[in-house]
């Protein structure tokens, strides 16, 4: 059926009925020939299970109105990392392509069952084994005979009858009955007539072939025709175990098929994985590392380092333990936060051992020591940990595409986070207790270098107090200026741009093209890729063509719209170093160069950007809607017009092929009338012989060797079928050599859409275009500065903006508001436990220059804001507020004793110097390697480091000279009894915070 039948036949019907189904956020359909795709898409805690019954229950009430002949729907529960990990290919220097997809079909395909998490698409690449009757028309015509009556013939001599049962004696016989045809040639056998008692077989007008049904496509292996099946992982499945259980099957597999035949796993996704898991593994021990060289030369100490390195793998492994609880796996995200949460991890041990030691440097024993530190932190370790969970509670509240990026990586943060608490609240005290030497005098000899530099520190700091007011106003006012300049200039973007050594690029020839003249093109093309990259090219796959109407699910996968397209993906060798961007732009050039005319554009191949992209080809897309298509194209030319003039958008061109060659039969009903004809008999025949009987009759052959059915189906061979004159001369009487076709219609050639599209009561047209060096934030507003210059669409019109711009828009959105609602939860906490609002906005002062900071690394290093980046800037955010804690908390202790704000705030900002600049130095140590993005995963993790360190860097400046002189505002007039309800006998009790103000 053609685009438009599909559409209103199938596409509306089932749209209605689905409108009864609860929950559905929206219903698209993609209807081209033989094919509608319906995509339902539902709201956040719609309980699927319920939903997949209720869309089953409505296809099965749309089926009724479906027309004669129509196969079932197939629904299929869809997730969007429900993608293929890699490809199992078949390939035979002797056997035929039909063979090779019979035993993938047969033989591999059922083997995917017993892989857990691996779901089993048909094999691509050929077509399903069919029994074919070649027609030849001029023998039919001879006999004056239809294809019609070929069909009907074979369908009244092969039926399938039910065995019954015969008892004879004491024995029990089956019955069976020759009923079913048992050997392909004897289909040749059948007669179709008889005439003046001569009977007319099937082999006097036909050739009887074991083949395949009417090819649509090819796959193609490095060039060559192959038959491959995509391995596609389930949503909730590990790639890694997925790919490694397929892989262990492979040999067993391998037994199945002939000895010439060979089966091999491509385009394996789970080396990017585990390259990426094995980077950040990497990453995040020399992170380790680092920390804890930069805490032992600030203790000086062995033993303390020691501590604080044995708390970090514990902590991890509790964190992982705890990760498999939640339902979490090892992944990109949730390494990424294992690795964030190192540096963070030594803070609270860092704390705990630093404290120990200034209680020893108090003369106390080293159990009374342990004892008041860790009695003394406990409360502030614990409110820290509390500001930390505290900014990544938003990942709860977030929904879609951010939740689920970013709620993994919060969980592994948080849970490695508390269990650190408990680590520094636990075994950091008992390990002390061991390790640590009895005794530490205080040095009263010649200052160290440390004490040198925390005495110029408290002398500056004192001297910024006669400036505080306006050294805070200058400080407001110039953070927040350039935070806003800099969010201004900097690029926005969904995920950090990958080199993968993969990318996937689609073909276009003219609509209509043939199958055969498209694959040539592809083979051109191939050689042009392998000539830019200098011939670095490990492996290609391509599809080319459509997916055969019989295997509709399919197009999930690989979608074309017709034998015009094909899509190709190429994996390039591991040590080929290129920029992507430039790559493919040279990739544009030289096959424009030599194909000119031939449309292209590229697709994500990553899984990651085929997750975030939710089915959109490129970056940019705008959808233009309406009812009328022609004034939908008309405007929808106008946007690729303004789109082309943006210099750095390429391939903008119209998704959906609109000028699709058809010949109109117009059949004259009066003479169709007139000579007993009836339409359906005129269309059966006219379908026989440009397509097949495949769907008109249902005739199937047992094939007894394998078990498995086959169709049986009349055709008449394509390279018989040619011209328009074959096509006039198809007889439509039994017994007749006339009326012909070209008697009671006339033909004529018209240029129609193939492929309709739709989403609720509007059709839709999709202008794309990719991105050339450019962030998508910036090409977005460049997209909608374009579009606002155009003039008004007619009524009915509808332009938007979709794609990974939507996206992009809505995940900004929803960071952003994570981001102040994480610092409102940690006003609130702060406040309830200072009881103080004054207090709670003197630890927040250091916010702005955390974004600051990360915004600049991030300029400066040329990253964008983009998930990984905003996530680095949060995590920031929550660590800078722990090291305002250490001083505010200190700060006004001291100030309950002294009476004087600024002179706690100067004692406590030079005691808490130290466990800052340690804590804070450690960790930006220990998210170098991560900045650096040296690794496979390099690129995608790096942002996440330098937003890290930006913030902390900034952050650490201001805690230590900002932070102390708007304490001294707030607080110098501020009374000096507590808020508490508690008996204030807490700070006359500590003899050492009186000893300290001595």
């Amino acid at each position: 059926m053609s685009p438009q039948q599909m559409e209103g036949f199938f596409s509306s019907r089932m749209q209605d009925q689905f409108l009864y189904v609860s929950g559905i956020k929206n219903i698209s359909a993609k209807n081209i020939q033989g094919l509608t795709l319906l995509k339902l898409s539902f709201y956040e805690n719609t309980d699927m299970a319920e939903a997949s019954a209720q869309v089953a229950l409505q296809v099965n009430r749309a089926m009724k109105f479906f027309p004669p002949g129509a196969l079932p729907p197939q629904v299929v529960r869809f997730d969007a990392s429900s993608l293929p990990v890699g490809q199992l290919v078949l390939s035979s220097e002797s056997r035929s392509l039909k063979e090779i997809y019979d035993m993938a079909s047969t033989l591999v395909r059922p083997m995917f069952s017993s892989v857990a998490g691996l779901s089993a698409p048909p094999p691509f690449g050929a077509n399903s084994r069919t029994i074919t009757i070649n027609v030849d028309p001029n023998k039919l015509r001879s006999y004056n005979l239809t294809p019609d009556e070929v069909v009907a013939a074979l369908a009244k001599f092969n039926v399938m009858s039910p065995s019954g049962n015969l008892r004879l004696d004491n024995t029990m016989f089956v019955t069976t009955i020759n009923s079913l045809i048992k050997n392909v040639d004897d289909f040749g056998n059948i007669p179709v007539v008889t005439k003046n008692g001569i009977p007319i077989y099937v082999k006097d007008v036909a050739r009887i072939a074991d083949g395949s049904d009417v090819t649509v496509s090819y796959a193609l292996i490095n060039g060559r025709r192959s038959v491959y099946i995509p391995a596609v992982k389930t949503a909730d499945a590990s790639t890694w175990d997925v790919v490694k259980n397929l892989k262990k099957k492979l040999p067993e597999i391998q037994s199945l098929l002939p000895e010439d035949v060979h089966v091999s796993y491509a385009f394996d996704q789970s080396v990017a994985v585990m390259n990426a898991v094995e980077s950040l593994m990497h990453e995040g021990g020399l992170g380790a590392l680092l920390t804890g060289l930069m805490v032992l030369l600030f203790l000086r100490d062995w033993r303390s380092s020691l501590i604080v390195m044995v708390t970090i793998p514990v902590s991890v492994l509790i964190g992982v333990l705890l990760l498999t609880l939640f339902g979490q796996t090892i992944n990109i995200m949730t390494l990424s936060g294992l690795a964030l949460a190192i540096g963070i991890l030594v803070d609270q041990a860092t704390v705990t051992i630093e404290s120990i030691h200034q209680h020893q440097e108090k003369g106390k024993s080293k159990r009374q020591a342990v004892f008041d530190a860790c009695q003394e932190i406990a409360i502030p370790l614990l409110l820290i940990l509390f500001c930390i969970l505290a900014v990544f509670a938003p990942s709860f509240l977030m929904e879609g595409i951010p939740r689920a990026m970013f709620l993994p990586l919060s969980l592994a943060i948080g849970l490695t986070m508390i269990a650190s608490y408990f680590m520094a609240q636990t075994v950091v005290p008992i390990l002390a207790n061991w390790l640590l030497n009895d005794h530490l005098q205080p040095d009263h000899g010649k200052p160290s270098f440390f004490d040198r530099v925390k005495t110029q520190y408290i002398h500056q700091l004192h001297r910024l107090m006669r400036f505080k007011k306006t050294v805070i106003g200058v400080y407001l006012v110039v953070t927040i200026a350039l935070v806003a300049g800099a969010f201004m200039l900097i690029g926005k973007d969904m995920m950090p741009k990958v080199n993968n050594g993969q990318f996937q690029l689609r073909i276009k020839e003219p609509d209509g093209t043939r199958l055969e003249r498209t694959e040539e093109k592809v083979k051109q093309v191939l050689q042009v890729i392998d000539s830019t990259v200098n011939h670095q090219v490990a492996i290609s796959s391509t599809f080319v063509g459509m997916v055969p109407s019989s295997y509709g699910v399919s197009n999930l996968y690989v979608f074309n719209t017709g034998t015009h397209e094909a899509v190709i993906q190429v994996n390039l060798q591991h040590g080929y170093k290129m920029n992507t961007d430039e790559l493919k732009d040279a990739l544009r050039k030289n096959i424009n160069y030599k194909l000119p005319g031939l449309r292209l554009n590229f697709e994500p191949i990553d899984m990651t950007e085929k997750i975030m992209s939710q089915g959109a080809a490129t970056p940019i897309e705008v959808r233009i809607a309406g009812k009328d298509m022609d004034e939908m194209k008309e405007y929808a030319d106008k946007v690729v017009d303004r789109l082309q003039s943006i210099p750095y958008l390429r391939d903008v061109q119209i998704a959906q092929p609109l000028k699709l060659p058809t010949i109109a039969i117009s059949v004259d009903r009066l003479k169709a009338s007139q000579l007993g004809l009836e339409m359906n008999d005129i269309a059966r025949s006219v379908t026989a012989s440009t397509s097949s009987s495949r769907f008109t009759q249902k005739i199937q052959w047992l094939d007894e060797h394998n078990t498995y059915t086959y169709q049986v189906q009349v055709q008449v061979p394509e390279y018989v079928m040619n011209t328009m004159d074959e096509l006039r001369e198809i007889p439509l009487v039994a017994g007749q050599r006339t009326p012909t076709l070209g008697d009671i219609a006339t033909f004529s050639t018209a240029y129609v859409p193939g492929e309709y599209d739709r989403q609720g009561p509007r059709r839709y047209l999709t202008v794309m275009a990719n991105i050339h060096q450019k962030d998508l934030g910036s090409a977005t507003d460049a997209v909608q500065q374009a579009l606002s210059k155009l003039e008004k669409p007619p009524r009915g019109v509808l332009v938007e903006l979709k794609g990974m711009s939507s996206l992009l828009v809505e995940t900004l959105n929803s960071l952003q508001t994570g981001l102040l609602f994480a610092v409102l939860v940690i006003f609130l906490l702060l406040a309830a436990n200072y009881q103080s609002l004054k207090l709670s906005l003197t630890a927040l002062i250091t916010i702005p220059s955390v974004i600051l900071g990360s915004l600049v690394l991030l300029l400066l290093t040329g990253s964008t804001l983009n998930l990984q980046s905003y996530m680095g800037m949060i995590m920031s955010t929550g660590v800078s507020v722990a090291n305002a804690i250490l001083i505010v908390s200190n700060a006004e202790n001291l100030r309950l004793v002294v009476r004087d704000a600024e002179s706690a705030v100067l004692q406590s900002a030079g005691t808490r110097l130290r466990p800052i600049l340690m804590t804070s130095l450690a960790m930006i140590a220990g998210m170098i390697p991560m900045a650096l993005g040296t690794g496979d995963a390099g690129e995608q993790a790096a942002p996440l480091g330098r937003a890290v360190i930006g913030g902390l860097f900034a952050s650490t400046f201001a805690a230590l000279f900002i932070l102390p002189l708007v304490f001294t505002w707030l607080k110098e007039r501020a009374g000096f009894s507590s808020p508490s309800l508690l008996p204030q006998t807490r700070v006359k009790e500590s003899p050492e915070l009186q000893q300290e103000t001595l």
